[in-house]
This record gives C-alpha cells, sequence and structure tokens, in this order.
C-alpha cells in the first residue's frame, strides 16, 4: 500500500514507519493540514490510505479530511485523536473518515485496521468487477437491486440506497457497508462484536464506541428521507426493520 500519514508529531510517524516498512508499504509524511492537503491534491489517486492526526498546525484534522473528501469520495481515511468524546468521533465520521483509533495506541492495532480496511476494499473492487459484464448496458432503474423489499432497496454496484423512493444520501463507505450488512438480514439482531467483524474486518478490540458512532450518523442520513429502519436491541446490539415504513409509504 501507498500510505499518506498526517501527523505533526514526528517521534510518532518514525515510529510508525518503522511498522509500514516492515509491512513492505510505501509510506509518505505531511507533519501539517496545508501541506497534507497539498501532498494529496498532487495525484490523488496515488494514495490507499490516509492516516489523519485531529490535532494539526495549520488545518486540523477535520479540515484537512473535509478537503480530501472533495476530491475523492473512496480514499481510507483513519482518524488519529486523543479526543475520547462521541462528539469528537461522530464529527470525525461526519467529515469522511472511515474509522478512528484514540490515542495513545498501539501500532500493532493500528496496522491490524489498516489491513482490515484494504482487504475489504479489495474484496468490494473484485465482487464489483466479476458482477459487472464488460459492455454491460445501463439497467432499468428498477433492476439491479439486490436488497428490494418494496420499502427498502440497496443496489451494491452503484453503492445508492433507498427507502420509500428517496435516495439516503451521502452514505460514506462504512455506513454503506453497515447498512447493508443489517439489512442484509431484517430483524435479525447484530452484536457490535459481530458488526466489528463483519463490517470493518477486524477483530473485537473493545472499540464498540466506532460502531455506536457510525449508527448514529447513518440514522440522521437515513431520517432525512423517511422513517427510522435501524433500531436498537438494548443489551444486545442492532437490527433492520423497515416494517414501519410500510405505514409511511
Amino acid at each position: 500500500m501507498k500510505i499518506l500519514m498526517i501527523e505533526d508529531n514526528k517521534s510518532v510517524s518514525e515510529m510508525m514507519g518503522m511498522f509500514f516498512q516492515k509491512e513492505k508499504w510505501e509510506a509518505s509524511f505531511a507533519y501539517d493540514g496545508n501541506e497534507a492537503v497539498d501532498m494529496f491534491n498532487e495525484d490523488p489517486d496515488k494514495w490507499d490510505m490516509i492516516t489523519l492526526d485531529l490535532n494539526l498546525p495549520g488545518k486540523d484534522g477535520m479540515e484537512v479530511a473535509k478537503e480530501i473528501r472533495k476530491v475523492s469520495k473512496t480514499v481510507p481515511i483513519i482518524m488519529l485523536t486523543a479526543r475520547d468524546t462521541e462528539s469528537d468521533q461522530v464529527l470525525g465520521l461526519e467529515f469522511g473518515a472511515d474509522d478512528y483509533v484514540t490515542k495513545p495506541f498501539s501500532p500493532i492495532t493500528l496496522i491490524a485496521r489498516m489491513k482490515a480496511i484494504h482487504r475489504r476494499d479489495e474484496n468490494m473492487a473484485e465482487k464489483l468487477a466479476e458482477s459487472t459484464p464488460v459492455n454491460a448496458e445501463v439497467e432499468e432503474a428498477d433492476d439491479g437491486f439486490d436488497i428490494n423489499t418494496g420499502f427498502f432497496k440497496l443496489n451494491s454496484n452503484t453503492r445508492e440506497a433507498y427507502l420509500n423512493g428517496k435516495e439516503i444520501p451521502d452514505l460514506t463507505p462504512k455506513e454503506f457497508d453497515l447498512l447493508k450488512t443489517l439489512a442484509s438480514k431484517p430483524k435479525q439482531v447484530f452484536s457490535r462484536e459481530q458488526l466489528l467483524e463483519q463490517v470493518w474486518d477486524y477483530d473485537y478490540f473493545g472499540e464498540e464506541r466506532t460502531v455506536d458512532a457510525h449508527i448514529k450518523k447513518l440514522r440522521q442520513k437515513i431520517e432525512k428521507v423517511g422513517p427510522q429502519v435501524i433500531e436498537t436491541v438494548w443489551g444486545v446490539g442492532y437490527k433492520f426493520d423497515d416494517t414501519g415504513a410500510k405505514n409511511k409509504a
């Protein structure tokens, strides 16, 4: 992988540089927000992964994420932050982060997160290539949905989801994957640990709040177009249930 690590603490960068080298990853480093945006914009397609500290000189991490997302909706971003509050985590996800790791962090944990996200992106690209015939014609508007209840539709190829005929707006890659996982088995309850394994593709590291923060943002976007279809099962986890959408259609 080609990594852009945006981190003003050079000791942290040097330490992670050794771990990246061990993985045979090519890493570049930016030490302030303005430098980071410039480096990314020089060749946006170059980068396979970005790690982004929130507390940066020049432009802070939130602003950097916003600038990157203007150019690329898909490059994975993992935020590194000492801010361990839910509001900061949710805000980071809103600005386009795929995941976050709180400081101080274990380099091995960060490497595992990066591998999991990259592996999932590669698998997604392979499935998309296999499911899209060469020279395929554009499908009819109602075709191509691999989940279709009549009230909720989801197309994995176009990465679009609709509730009562209205597109759920601005879904990040992780929000889409989370929604697809839940909707693929309506009314089945998923624990946070199961969602971490299936959506983030890494073992449970005690980061339940990663799931909760993504669920919170996903619910806000769903509510822009219709009734809530993600329910909390207290003490267990979450489930998808769109039966209430029938009365709202």
